[in-house]
């Protein structure tokens, strides 16, 4: 497989930074942009590279060379005006004839690209996989809409740098990074300024083509403003742009949804017109991504089986919920949810979701399906819930658990209540517990490492 580095734009809103140098070449870590990325693909068997550049091209050409260094082979395509993504891909047709790997030189990445090809390969005959994410700023991102399949339905393009308020959206964004079939050079007019994300791929929807999203919490963030600049180059310092590549395990905080995201009486099944977070769960949420845990939704929803809400209203009120977190900077990493009750004799039951599940809390179907596919450590992870079933989840999961009195407040009755468990006033103080605990534990670890040297 062939990659192409989409190495052209001015990058505007960086300011200072990319006067008088161009994005790929800004550093992090005390290497470019564009080396981290060169590096990554090495890794990944990658070593047959195209960098399509513009503004500052030179430099970038100086800087790679043919690559040899890096045990690559690069080749370089400076364009004399600006032709757009799609348009300076065009100037490849008949030099890549297979699919081909597809990354904007302003992103600074590190994920396991063989999970990705793998995933393109088993949509045969697909025009395009994007490579999406939840971001900490969706609001000022494209989006995109998915159905159950992964299959993507629209593209949600910004317009006026960002969204409307009253915009109802899944927090899953464009990342600027791609597998094209051969088949895209067919969509994009010869000599003609045109983008992948404005024209060719909203139009190639339009025609019946089939474009797949590859959804990832791995670290994927884009140059784009200085203060973007500032927090990568502190990630970087930190180790975390390593460390969430999926070929890593990975610690994560796992949530309830009713009652510790938002407001229930503990009676009446949530609602799209009333759900509404509490005031400090975006903080709390925040926090959990800051500190490089994955904020995952495991959450049963038994008024779907029971006819109660329909499908489209439970997604309607996740899509409340990434909205609210994402205007605030923050996000949820993955959400699933059980839609199963096994009691029947309920007006409006779906009858072939009234089932014996192996997902329904305190069964920790749902957790497992978070350790396959995320690289899940249990033992480094820890569940969030504000109910006894959360309490038994956790408990069968091997996972340590924290309560919140929130919601039933551990009142449910369903299951006994475990001794010595800790309970916190709310989620956001039960996240500052958790975070005091892996901070002592680090610092513990630490002193023993010094200690046998």
């Amino acid at each position: 497989m062939q990659a192409v580095i989409l190495a052209g734009g001015k990058g505007t809103r960086l300011g200072r930074f990319s006067q008088t140098t161009p994005k790929p070449l800004i550093k992090i870590g005390g290497k470019p942009i564009i080396e981290h990325q060169i590096l990554l693909l090495r890794q990944y068997g990658i070593k047959n590279i195209w960098i399509l550049s513009g503004y500052l091209g030179w430099q970038i050409k100086n800087y790679c060379g043919d690559g040899k260094r890096w045990q690559v082979k690069i080749r370089h395509s400076i364009e004399n005006e600006p032709l757009g993504t799609a348009g300076a891909i065009k100037t490849l047709e008949g030099r890549i004839n297979d699919v081909f790997l597809v990354l904007s030189g302003d992103v600074v990445c590190n994920f396991n690209i063989k999970s990705l090809i793998t995933f393109h390969k088993k949509h045969k005959g697909s025009l395009a996989t994007i490579v999406v994410h939840a971001n900490d700023h969706p609001y000022d991102s494209d989006l995109i809409e998915i159905d159950n399949n992964n299959r993507v339905t629209s593209i949600l393009l910004r317009k006026d740098k960002r969204h409307p308020k009253n915009l109802l959206f899944r927090n899953i964004t464009n990342s600027g990074i791609f597998i094209f079939s051969e088949k895209i050079f067919r969509c994009i007019q010869k000599n003609n300024k045109c983008d992948l994300e404005k024209d060719i791929l909203p139009q190639a929807l339009k025609f019946g083509e089939a474009i797949f999203a590859y959804n990832t919490p791995e670290y994927i963030k884009d140059l784009g403003t200085p203060k973007r600049l500032l927090q990568i180059r502190k990630d970087c310092k930190l180790g975390n742009i390593q460390l969430k590549n999926l070929e890593n395990k990975q610690k994560a905080i796992f949530l309830d949804r009713d009652g510790t995201l938002n407001q229930q009486d503990g009676v009446h099944d949530t609602r799209a017109p009333h759900f509404k977070l509490f005031s400090f769960t975006a903080k709390a949420i925040k926090k959990i991504n800051q500190a490089g845990y994955l904020a995952i939704v495991v959450t049963n929803q038994p008024a779907i089986a029971k006819g109660v809400i329909s499908e489209d209203e439970s997604a309607l009120i996740f899509k409340k919920l990434e909205k609210e977190l994402g205007w605030q900077g923050a996000k949820i990493d993955a959400i699933y949810v059980c839609p199963h009750h096994p009691e029947s004799g309920f007006k409006g039951e779906l009858p072939f979701l009234k089932i014996k599940c192996s997902c329904r809390k305190p069964k920790i179907g749902l957790i497992k399906r978070a350790v396959r596919d995320f690289n899940t450590d249990l033992t480094s992870s820890f569940f969030i819930g504000d109910s006894t079933v959360d309490a038994k989840t956790a408990k069968n999961a091997g996972i340590k658990f924290v309560g919140v009195e929130t919601g039933y407040g551990l009142k449910d009755g369903k299951f006994p209540i475990p001794k010595n468990i800790t309970m916190k006033r709310n989620l956001n103080d039960a996240v500052n517990y958790v975070l005091s605990l892996a901070y002592f534990s680090s610092i513990n670890s630490k002193t023993m490492w010094m200690t046998k040297a």
